[in-house]
């Protein structure tokens, strides 16, 4: 069989002879064979492509095979199952939904960034900093004659950071201590009124604990009065010891409690659970998925662009926000004054929004995961192409949602014997914007249930309404519509009531003064 072009570069008569053509044929030909060499290779290189993927894909599936094989297989010093388990009886009630698996597999942003389209609009991103410097820069000198970056917003806000860590630290020493002690307490064999006495001491050590972590950052916060970054860390801190502590205790007390008949004490290694404290999931497991080793200028680089995302909040709100806000409360209330800062706002509440999920979900979690070697780096998935807010709310923040789909919704059901499936999802919601209001008021300083309302009501209707069922292109305009349009409102509200707290103070405070928006009825 003759090689694949040969045709193009000579033809043949009937007699061996070659034929004869017209003079600009063989121009022609001539032209064609490049093009066939370089098609040629196109498809080697696509062929190539498509087998790495696949190779990947392959491997992902049988990592996450021999995980699940893992997860499921006790440690030697638990007791085996039976090989004929008992039926359940009437009181008891049946498991619902899966475990969380946990595999390797890199985070979505940093497989996009290997494609060249998609690192231009990364570059964008990066361009628009550098217009926000540059318009700074140029405004300062042409108003005052200086070039000078002011950071007034900045430091302003992570004022008294010091003594936001230092707080940090007697919270941290009381999630690592109590709830692996009180476990311990509990893992000793049952030994008459001595093991009441344990089990008695164990649940005054977690309520230390959870008196400590509730009560501490807020007695710091009110009393020194911190800036909102601070406070903000204090938040994230004392919500994420939280939520990690009650994945521990429920994922080690039933295991526990069952292997107490056996010698000795059952508990999980204090190692393991200190690995757990730091790592970048809220679910316990006493192993996960690990990498080789630490690429130590991935971790500098994604903390260089955590802090880049934090200037460039800082720009947004002191170029976008202050200007028009600042002065608002001192104006009278009116509806096309409202609907005109909401529509302004829009475009810096998105900003803000890509910029936290960036900052924090991608870069602030992929550098400790990589210094600790955590596998799994999926701590969020492709939400931007959601058709509906159901979807969203399940891509935005795997982390988070994989702790209310464990502890909140699995276990509702499992309380409700699976017949309140509507009921297990309004307790998510519920869970979820109580802890986003908290954490509202706690960083900004008081109560303005802004986000309660966008959360749980205009949320929880969205849930329902735009559900999987809908897809097409039209669904994800509308989904980016309606963001746009809350985070315009909460940007809005949210700078209205700050500014007309600190214009309009009360003379006298009281709990319904507290309560009541400001900015309804302030107009110094």
């Amino acid at each position: 069989m003759e090689p694949m072009g040969t045709h193009l570069r000579r033809r043949e008569g009937l007699g061996g002879e070659p034929e004869e053509r017209p003079s600009g044929e063989g121009n022609t030909e001539t032209h064609r064979a490049p093009d066939l060499v370089q098609w040629t290779r196109h498809m080697e290189a696509v062929k190539m492509q498509l087998l790495e993927q696949a190779q990947e894909k392959l491997v992902e599936l049988l990592d996450r095979a021999i995980w699940e094989a893992i997860q499921s297989h006790p440690p030697q010093d638990r007791p085996l199952p039976s090989p004929h388990p008992a039926p359940l009886s009437k009181t008891q009630k049946p498991s619902f939904g899966r475990r969380k698996v946990f595999v390797v597999r890199k985070s979505l942003l940093d497989e996009l960034m290997e494609v060249q389209h998609f690192r231009t609009i990364y570059h964008m991103f990066i361009a628009g900093l550098c217009v926000f410097i540059i318009s700074t820069l140029a405004i300062d000198f042409i108003d005052e004659g200086r070039l000078v970056l002011e950071f007034d917003l900045l430091i302003f806000s992570f004022g008294q950071l010091p003594l936001a860590l230092v707080t940090w630290v007697p919270m941290f020493l009381a999630t690592l201590l109590a709830p692996y002690q009180a476990l311990r307490l509990w893992a000793r064999p049952r030994a008459g009124g001595a093991w009441m006495l344990r089990a008695v001491l164990g649940c005054v050590l977690l309520a230390a604990h959870a008196a400590v972590l509730c009560v501490l950052p807020i007695h710091v916060a009110v009393k020194h009065e911190l800036p909102p970054a601070s406070r903000c860390i204090l938040v994230f801190e004392q919500v994420r010891l939280l939520m990690k502590s009650y994945s521990f205790l429920r994922e080690a007390v039933p295991g526990t409690l069952r292997a107490r008949g056996c010698e000795g004490i059952w508990a999980p290694s204090f190692s393991s659970y200190l690995y757990f404290l730091f790592c970048p999931t809220l679910i316990y497991r006493e192993t996960y998925p690990r990498t080789p080793s630490v690429r130590w200028n991935y971790v500098a680089k994604n903390f260089a662009q955590a802090l880049g995302c934090v200037l460039y909040a800082c720009f947004i709100l002191g170029r976008l926000c202050v200007p028009i806000f600042a002065n608002m409360s001192r104006e009278p209330f009116s509806t096309r004054a409202l609907l005109l800062s909401i529509m302004h706002a829009t475009l810096p509440g998105i900003f803000m929004l890509l910029l936290i999920f960036f900052a924090f979900l991608h870069c602030w979690l992929n550098a400790f995961a990589e210094m600790l070697r955590f596998g799994d780096r999926m701590f969020y998935r492709d939400w931007w192409n959601s058709t509906s807010f159901s979807n969203y709310y399940r891509t935005w923040n795997v982390v988070v949602h994989d702790w209310l789909y464990s502890y909140v919704y699995q276990d509702g059901l499992w309380l409700l014997g699976g017949r309140g499936r509507g009921a297990a999802m309004l307790g998510v919601f519920l869970v979820s914007a109580v802890v986003h209001e908290y954490i509202f008021c706690f960083v900004l300083g008081f109560f303005y249930p802004v986000m309660l309302m966008l959360f749980l009501v205009i949320g929880g209707l969205l849930n329902f309404t735009m559900n999987d069922r809908h897809t097409g292109p039209a669904w994800n305009v509308l989904m980016w519509t309606l963001l746009f349009l809350g985070q315009g409102i909460q940007v809005s509200l949210y700078c209205q009531e700050w500014y007309a707290r600190r214009h309009c103070p009360l003379p006298q405070t009281t709990f319904w003064g507290l309560l009541t928006p400001r900015s309804w009825s302030c107009h110094a």
